[in-house]
């Protein structure tokens, strides 16, 4: 049974792969790398197609493969030409504030707002949904990823 600690874990581990993409530049490579990491550590890609909904997205809104989740993280892909490398920026800290949780024997949705710390020391507020399932080690892996900017009036 998945448990609220493995989903906030889960959540941690993610704020901290976002945070270490952007402060590796300007090491491209680097920044690829940590991509890598944070892709094939915590988002299910591996198990086939993940529903990847990103904020800023708006000609190539969603997402079903890693090559489309890694565009969007930083940029680079020719195939994803509105991209700049969400993660790029020099993000300083990443925390989740969660509105409510699902949780099942292998599967959990969680549903709040991120904040991203810019270096300015201001928070972004994003709303986000997550679906998790779980991997065979017993972690959990993104397989739904839905994130947007609050509606304004």
């Amino acid at each position: 049974m998945i448990i609220r600690q493995d989903v906030l874990i889960a959540q941690e581990e993610w704020g901290t792969g976002i945070v270490k993409i952007g402060s590796a530049m300007p090491e491209r490579r680097t920044c690829e790398q940590e991509t890598e990491r944070l892709i094939d550590s915590l988002y299910a890609f591996e198990r086939g197609r993940v529903l990847f909904k990103p904020t800023k997205a708006a000609d190539i809104q969603f997402r079903f493969t890693k090559a489309g989740a890694t565009s969007y993280f930083i940029a680079g892909n020719e195939d994803y030409p509105e991209d700049h490398g969400f993660a790029l920026n020099p993000w300083l800290r990443v925390r989740f504030e969660n509105a409510s949780m699902i949780l099942e024997e292998t599967r959990a949705f969680a549903m709040g707002n991120y904040y991203f710390t810019n270096p300015n020391g201001n928070e972004i507020r994003v709303e986000y949904t997550f679906g998790y399932t779980q991997a065979e080690n017993g972690n959990l892996k993104i397989d739904l990823h839905h994130s947007s900017l609050p509606y304004t009036t």
